[in-house]
């Protein structure tokens, strides 16, 4: 989950780079001014994803407590913008459209929003429990780590 959180925060980071700063034209799926226009109005959205799972990542890392907060959100914030593209993409036909290669690139930010962000929700919600139970440790209300660690967490 740590390394999946840091994908998407990393890659939505290298995203705006290249279409911001390098070229664009290796990401678009369509060459509309509508097309463009809806494209460059993620960048706010798409850092307020990245950083909450960079800050699930890092609260994961250190077994915190806000690690339910922050991939809670995170999973959120990753479904609600893959809503808005899919929606988007189907109304507009993207998906018939555009270059082979592009479509790729779309098809697998749209799969992986979906996935990955019903994957985080769901691993968060699973172990909300041993989350939590981070609390009373962090307080020092108990020197006992908690047992029920979801898999791939390391406690000890």
């Amino acid at each position: 989950m740590i390394g999946l959180l840091w994908f998407g925060a990393l890659a939505t980071a290298a995203y705006w780079v290249v279409w911001f700063g390098i070229d664009r034209s290796w990401l678009a799926t369509a060459n509309t001014p509508a097309y463009y226009t809806f494209e460059n109005a993620f960048p706010l959205s798409d850092g307020w994803m990245a950083v909450t799972a960079a800050l699930g990542a890092i609260a994961l890392q250190r077994r915190r407590a806000e690690a339910l907060l922050w991939t809670l959100l995170a999973g959120s914030a990753s479904l609600y913008l893959a809503g808005m593209d899919i929606l988007f993409d189907l109304e507009n036909g993207i998906y018939k459209s555009g270059d082979l290669g592009n479509l790729v690139v779309e098809l697998f930010i749209n799969a992986g929003c979906l996935v990955g962000g019903a994957a985080i929700v769901a691993f968060a919600w699973k172990h909300r429990r041993y989350f939590l139970g981070l609390e009373g440790v962090e307080a020092g209300a108990s020197s006992a780590p908690a047992r029920d660690a979801p898999r791939g967490v390391v406690v000890g």
